[in-house]
């Protein structure tokens, strides 16, 4: 008997004696509850740690996909792959060991400290980033268990509850510990892994110092949630509560990601770029995302959840009366739809770039099937009465959404990086000496006063017809000063972005950023104060909605059009001229605090005119358009059918300026003014049709300009005077 308990292993001893296979009878008849929940629930955690195991698996292998990409650096063209680590570790296996190991044939070009780093510990280090990722946001959905469920206050005291490290068998407090549980697991993981940085990456900095930082923040967190809770669930504190747990699941999605392409970006083997448009939407992307998770980590910290009943309407309609938790919520779904359609303009954007970006366009198609289902679990957040199925999910999907672009923008980021050459930043940071007088001329060209004066031109004529005479001279005041700012800082932000084409066009060179009067970062600096000045000023002055409104309007500007269509489509400006119709929207909101159906009339009068004025522009300068590759439809599809599509335009804004009798009431003088401005537009445009010379051309752009200014002076003279037609 010895000997066979000798001759097996350690697992496998045999037990003799009389309590071997023995089973007392009460055992054997009552099971002990204890001893039976103890039993289902080590069942449960087995279950729950194959899941996981299984779902890092499968995060991990997404990533090598999405990451290491088919063709390896120094096989021929290999535009940018991580060196692949299972063909380092064979390569060095077959190395004998009587001669000196050479360095591996993917590794031309890199340093010798990357070459060493591309080990087993590398691995390592990558599936525990990973793990520690994908713990985190667990801890953040368990945390939205946690609110949805109201066991916030299920242990009132920390890190103990009631006096003991193990919870009672009471639902709110297991649900409670459980979140702090897995945050420690989480922790653990942080711990681990910023051990294997200091020890196995110390030589690589950026890596070293954001795991680092990361170790520190997930205190930071775990005492948040201590002060959240011993403070009585503070609405604010927990909203800093979610905003800290965001940043920290994108630094960790950050070192996640770049320790798969560390070797890449380090080494700089990059053959092209990742286009900067595709960059600067993934990181809008991202930052939209992370302000629509804070206001409505607020909404749930506030209990305005159901401050409306109803769903995708907010008491039957769009624009509500405000007051309260209303006006919370309002801005909660009004900041969703402006991220949806800056995530639509990015996933559009990356899904058309070339195949170098199919790791950017991976995360950016995941994060529009998270998106879409956020939009359907936050519906039914409403519908469900807050149930707690849809609660969670919603706070799941924030996470991975999040999660998601940060992805795509450290991967858009990375790529991007090696291949700028550090001589032309440094040229284009540095401005030309000018005086103080030349340099505020030069930020007020930014903000292109011109174009300030037609938004002007349009939106005090629609607060005239929405008070049906003179509103009150502060909040006209108001209104065009909070505007004036918008439009200034959409325009500034524009410059920027267009700054490189604006230096291949001659209609655009002498501009403040080609000429090297203002240096860039600094002129993007003054469009985000003039942005951020506009939004509080028309809070604190004028009402919430038109503040909104004008901020949509610079977002979709700087997002959708510029970032987004002007460098790809032919029809961006048809798109693009969106941007310019919403000063109505915001005169007639200062004046109501909602939007009304003559606005939106006005709104599209503006937008089916804008092609047409912006087109006969672009034909004047098709050479400089097609010098800077950008697709104006003159470009794209010849001067005719410019001049076709320019006719067609100018006929749809004249009809629809006829609408607007019915809709608003208009009186006689706005009637004749239509009518006889319309014909007066309509000829320009026929001219340019029969003749398709550049003067012709400009003829309709100057005669644009004229019809709208004189249109919308009728429209402001009816409404004073009114004669019914």
């Amino acid at each position: 008997m010895e000997q066979l308990e000798r001759g097996r292993g350690a697992h496998d001893r045999v037990v003799v004696g009389p309590s071997a296979g023995a089973v007392a009878p009460d055992a054997e008849r009552r099971p002990q509850p204890l001893a039976a929940r103890a039993r289902d629930a080590l069942e449960l955690c087995e279950k729950v740690l194959g899941v996981w195991e299984r779902a890092t698996a499968v995060f991990q292998e997404c990533i090598e996909r999405a990451l290491d990409e088919p063709a390896n650096v120094g096989r021929g063209g290999g535009r940018g792959s991580c060196v692949h680590d299972r063909s380092l570790a064979a390569d060095r296996r077959r190395t004998p060991r009587n001669r000196p190991r050479q360095r591996h044939r993917f590794a031309v070009g890199i340093r010798p400290r990357y070459h060493r780093s591309t080990g087993g510990h590398v691995k390592a280090f990558r599936r525990l980033a990973l793990a520690t990722t994908i713990t985190t946001i667990g801890v953040v959905g368990v945390g939205g268990l946690v609110r949805a469920t109201g066991s916030g206050k299920g242990c009132p005291a920390w890190p103990k509850c009631f006096g003991r490290w193990f919870p009672p068998l009471e639902y709110h407090a297991i649900i409670e510990y459980s979140h702090r549980a897995i945050g420690a697991v989480a922790i653990t993981l942080l711990g681990v892994t910023a051990l294997v940085a200091v020890l196995k990456h110390r030589r690589d900095r950026p890596l070293l110092i954001a795991t680092l930082i990361a170790l520190l923040m997930i205190f930071v967190q775990a005492g948040l949630g201590a002060i959240v809770v011993n403070t009585g669930l503070n609405p604010t504190l927990v909203t800093v509560h979610i905003g800290t747990a965001m940043i920290l699941v994108g630094l960790l999605v950050w070192i996640t990601v770049g320790s798969y392409c560390r070797t890449r970006a380090a080494a700089g083997v990059m053959k092209e770029p990742v286009a900067r448009s595709i960059e600067q939407l993934a990181a809008a992307s991202a930052i939209a995302t992370f302000a629509l998770i804070l206001i409505g980590a607020y909404v749930r910290g506030q209990g305005a959840g159901l401050a409306f009943s109803d769903w995708p309407l907010m008491r039957g309609t769009l624009f509500p009366a405000l007051g309260g938790h209303a006006t919370t919520m309002f801005i909660h779904r009004f900041t969703a739809v402006l991220t949806g359609a800056i995530l639509a303009a990015f996933i559009w954007r990356a899904n058309r770039a070339r195949p170098r970006d199919a790791a950017v366009r991976i995360f950016a198609n995941i994060a529009g099937v998270v998106y879409a289902a956020q939009v359907i679990v936050g519906g039914l957040q409403v519908l469900t009465k807050l149930a707690v199925p849809p609660v969670v999910a919603h706070v799941v999907l924030s996470s991975l959404l999040w999660a998601s672009l940060v992805a795509a923008y450290s991967v858009a980021r990375g790529l991007h990086r090696p291949v700028e050459a550090p001589a032309a930043r440094a040229e284009e940071a540095v401005p030309q000496s000018v005086g103080l007088a030349n340099t505020m001329r030069a930020y007020i060209a930014l903000t292109k006063p011109r174009i300030i004066v037609l938004l002007v031109v349009t939106t005090v004529p629609t607060m005239m017809l929405a008070a049906r005479g003179w509103p009150s001279g502060w909040l006209i005041a108001a209104t065009v000063f909070g505007g004036t700012l918008a439009a200034g800082a959409a325009n500034t932000i524009n410059m920027y972005l267009d700054r490189d084409i604006d230096a291949m066009m001659k209609r655009t060179s002498r501009r403040p950023l080609p000429a090297r009067q203002i240096a860039p970062q600094r002129a993007l600096a003054f469009g985000i104060a003039l942005q951020a000045l506009s939004f509080f000023f028309m809070s604190a002055t004028v009402n919430l909605t038109a503040a909104l409104l004008t901020q949509s309007a610079v977002i979709f500007y700087v997002f959708v059009y510029t970032m987004g269509l002007k460098r790809t489509t032919s029809q961006n400006i048809v798109i693009g001229g969106a941007a310019g119709a919403v000063p109505v929207l915001v005169g007639w909101a200062a004046v109501t605090g909602r939007v009304g159906w003559p606005a939106v009339v006005l709104f599209a009068i503006i937008f089916f005119w804008t092609p047409a004025h912006f087109w006969a522009l672009a034909m004047r300068y098709t050479d400089d358009y097609r010098a800077a590759g950008v697709p104006m439809l003159p470009v794209v599809a010849g001067p005719r059918s410019t001049q076709r599509q320019i006719v067609l335009y100018t006929l749809i804004t004249v009809a629809v300026t006829l609408v607007l009798l019915p809709v608003a009431q208009m009186g006689v003088i706005y009637v004749v003014a239509a009518a006889a401005l319309g014909m007066w537009f309509v000829q320009h445009a026929l001219r340019l049709w029969r003749t398709g010379t550049p003067a012709a051309a400009m003829g309709v752009f100057n005669a644009s300009l004229g019809y709208l200014a004189l249109l919308f002076a009728a429209l402001g003279v009816d409404a004073v005077i009114h004669i019914a037609a």
